[in-house]
């Protein structure tokens, strides 16, 4: 299961977005009072393709795609160096596949500011570098262990020289996303599970006033960064769209026009997730259960197979496929697929593709 932390400096709403996603109804409070236990929420996939296939096939047991929020609290500035909650908090980050990095665009005098003034550059920039400063002090240490043998394994050499690299790449201020690795390097850093390699989604926190780009202080200049750095840029009213869910049905639709919110935001941040990471969602189906399934793009169907149980991987034969479309075209019937060619044998190399309906034949 996917699972992703929220972080961001204190006072940005991290809870109040937890809430907007998983509505746990989380305490939403001015201060973190040293709290390192973070909230922690599993949530839906919304997907109403689905819905449709529960509903064709009233199966048993429904088994929707889901995601894990954690709500982490604020990252101080200076934690690398063990400043507020410092190491806790950052061995909670490191956790996480995925950040949720939200910053805070409102004012608002009750809830003053912590750096005294409403920036999102320089509050993004600030918790980016606390994390720069985390993953570099790994690799220091790493280094420094490695520093200490009389004599080098060959791959203790390579890991050397790979974290050298990774070193001087943070001493640029980058993440380590942006560095350039082959396959078998990436799987030799994964075990440090660093920060900056993490994908990450900014969602800024704005009050009901800030329907416009323009009402959002320094929202070009922060948006250029991101694109530069392949981020994904997700505006959510907090409070507003946390209050939603005590409205009824005609009342939320009337206030989501008003402010031009075209899907609630749980839904427009789960789905900006998913498109972050590169994930879909295929589906297997049957009286017995429905179920969704999450698999990163680019994923074959023998990647399909284990995904589902490890036999079936070992002893993969065919996947019998038909796309969610042409089987709601087809008025949900296999047959009638079948009779168009639509449902199709497909061997181990096939990619799979968002809405992928699969049978795994196998045989252990």
């Amino acid at each position: 299961m996917l699972r992703c932390g929220i972080i961001g400096l204190p006072l940005a709403g991290k809870t109040t977005i937890f809430n907007v996603i998983t509505r746990a109804g989380a305490e939403v409070k001015s201060y973190a009072g040293g709290k390192t236990d973070p909230n922690r929420a599993v949530v839906e996939v919304p997907d109403e393709r689905f819905e449709s296939l529960v509903d064709v096939y009233e199966p048993k047991k429904r088994v929707p795609a889901t995601v894990e929020f954690v709500d982490l609290a604020g990252l101080s500035k200076d934690a690398s160096k063990g400043a507020g909650l410092g190491n806790a908090f950052l061995s909670f980050v490191a956790d996480s596949d995925a950040l949720i990095h939200v910053i805070r665009c409102f004012d608002n005098p009750d809830v003053p500011h912590p750096e005294e003034s409403v920036n999102p550059v320089r509050d993004w920039e600030i918790v980016e570098m606390e994390l720069v400063f985390r993953d570099l002090g790994v690799i220091e240490n790493r280094l420094g262990r490695l520093s200490e043998k009389k004599r080098l394994q060959q791959e203790e050499q390579k890991e050397k020289e790979l974290l050298e690299r990774c070193r001087s790449h943070l001493l640029e201020e980058k993440p380590l996303r942006e560095l350039e690795l082959k396959e078998e390097e990436e799987k030799a850093l994964r075990g440090f599970s660093f920060l900056t390699f993490k994908p990450e989604l900014i969602v800024l926190n704005c009050d009901e006033t800030q329907t416009g780009e323009d009402s959002i202080p320094l929202y070009d200049r922060l948006n250029e960064l991101a694109s530069a750095r392949g981020l994904r840029v997700v505006r959510i009213f907090g409070r507003m769209e946390m209050d939603l869910v005590d409205l009824d049905t005609e009342s939320q639709r009337e206030l989501m026009e008003e402010l031009g919110i075209p899907e609630p935001g749980r839904e427009r941040l789960i789905s900006a997730a998913f498109d972050q990471l590169g994930l879909m969602c295929f589906f297997t189906v049957g009286k017995d259960e429905v179920r969704a399934w999450t698999l990163r793009e680019g994923s074959t169907a023998l990647e399909a197979a284990g995904t589902i149980h490890t036999d079936l991987a070992r002893g993969f034969i065919r996947a019998q496929v038909v796309h969610y479309d042409d089987f709601r075209r087809e008025g949900f019937s296999m047959a009638r697929c079948r009779e168009r060619g639509l449902l199709r044998l497909e061997g181990r190399d096939y990619v799979v593709t968002d809405g992928d309906i699969l049978e795994i034949r196998f045989n252990v």
